[in-house]
């Protein structure tokens, strides 16, 4: 049987997320015998997640172990043709908001180096496509590994995987139409002031704000790439703080 704190901490997450006080529930899996209908995820730590966007899935339960569709695992987006899955869109070619200038020897920090590290989106992402009720990042998600350590390589450091303390992140987040090319990707730390469960708060509130009209895309796309904390300041009104 369960220790009575675990099955205390599940009522009171689902309880929390009946509320809207959390942006997902989730479900140990000790607790419930099988996936649970509409779980996005599976965390590392056993629990479940309803997330509907991949940012952010999982910070704060050890990351995502796997990837769900419809209940059953998945490494890239629900099945094609599957009725009522999300397909991916067409996503057009990549466009990078600056130069590439150099490929070595970029520095590192809570922004990215911006010689090495420009930014980029897709041009077939448009508003319409992102904030549509069947639009979902998994069906475009496309960072192989290689790419990672290519990425890690240009900014000094050891090509391997470092869990928790770095994540290879967009700069332009997939939910604002960003692209998969290296120029879009930079090793973001996962502790300090401006780390990436911060960033993803921004990227979720410029999706928000996207789709609601009050900012247009390509000026949420510009501002990420130029400065993602000064963009933070500007929708949430205080400073990036975790």
């Amino acid at each position: 049987m369960p220790p009575r704190d675990a099955i205390h901490n599940s009522m009171r997450r689902s309880v929390l997320c009946a509320l809207g006080v959390i942006a997902c529930i989730v479900v140990p899996s000790a607790l419930a015998g099988s996936v649970p209908a509409g779980a996005t995820a599976r965390c590392r730590d056993g629990t479940y997640s309803f997330s509907q966007h991949r940012s952010g899935t999982c910070s704060d339960h050890g990351g995502v172990a796997v990837w769900l569709s419809g209940g059953s695992p998945t490494s890239g987006g629900s099945t094609p043709g599957t009725p009522g899955a999300a397909q991916p869109p067409s996503i057009g070619s990549t466009v990078l908001l600056g130069p590439r200038m150099q490929t070595v020897g970029c520095r590192r920090g809570q922004e990215p180096d911006r010689r090495c590290s420009p930014g980029a989106y897709y041009s077939g992402l448009t508003a319409a496509v992102i904030c549509s009720s069947t639009f979902r990042t998994a069906t475009i998600r496309d960072v192989p590994e290689s790419e990672k350590f290519a990425v890690e390589r240009e900014y000094g450091m050891t090509a391997r995987a470092y869990g928790y303390t770095i994540e290879i992140d967009h700069i332009v987040a997939l939910e604002l139409g960003g692209s998969n090319d290296i120029a879009n990707l930079f090793p973001e730390p996962g502790s300090g002031q401006d780390n990436y469960h911060v960033k993803d708060r921004l990227e979720n509130r410029a999706h928000d704000a996207v789709c609601a009209g009050q900012l247009s895309l390509r000026a949420a796309q510009t501002a990420m790439a130029a400065d993602w904390e000064a963009l933070y300041r500007r929708l949430f009104g205080v400073n990036p703080t975790s």
